[in-house]
């Protein structure tokens, strides 16, 4: 008897995250930017393909489950929100020796991924920065 599992890819995008954290290094993820679902600032793609720091101390808001990634960046000194399905995650490595995981390229869902985790908000639009004195 034959029983259908799920995609393997979502526990080890995360047990790679996590030893590559636990290591002290830089956590960059690889991003096929045409999936369906991906919102990342488009400006910093080349061929497709986005280049993400996920290290804790370069995110706030991260959340990651067996669906998505998400979390809020800057970049360029401004805040943007970011989606990733975890099926468009090409690879998960460490910005320092390269070690990780690559992942076979994905098809496109024929449906439209699940919905992004509520905990996610839009990012506030501000016409210019702001500072606040914190005692």
């Amino acid at each position: 008897m034959s029983v259908k599992m799920t995609s393997n890819q979502p526990y080890l995008v995360r047990a790679i995250y996590d030893w590559i954290c636990d290591n002290g290094l830089t956590v960059h993820l690889l991003v096929n930017t045409n999936h369906a679902g991906v919102e990342v600032p488009i400006e910093f793609a080349e061929d497709g393909q986005i280049v993400l720091n996920i290290t804790p101390s370069a995110v706030q808001n991260f959340h990651m489950d067996l669906s998505w990634i998400s979390f809020s960046a800057r970049f360029r000194g401004i805040s943007r929100e970011v989606l990733v399905p975890i099926d468009a995650v090409m690879a998960i490595f460490a910005k320092e020796n390269g070690q990780g995981m690559a992942f076979d390229a994905q098809p496109a869902p024929e449906t439209p991924p699940p919905s992004p985790p509520s905990s996610v908000k839009p990012a506030k639009k501000s016409s210019r920065p702001s500072l606040k004195v914190v005692k």
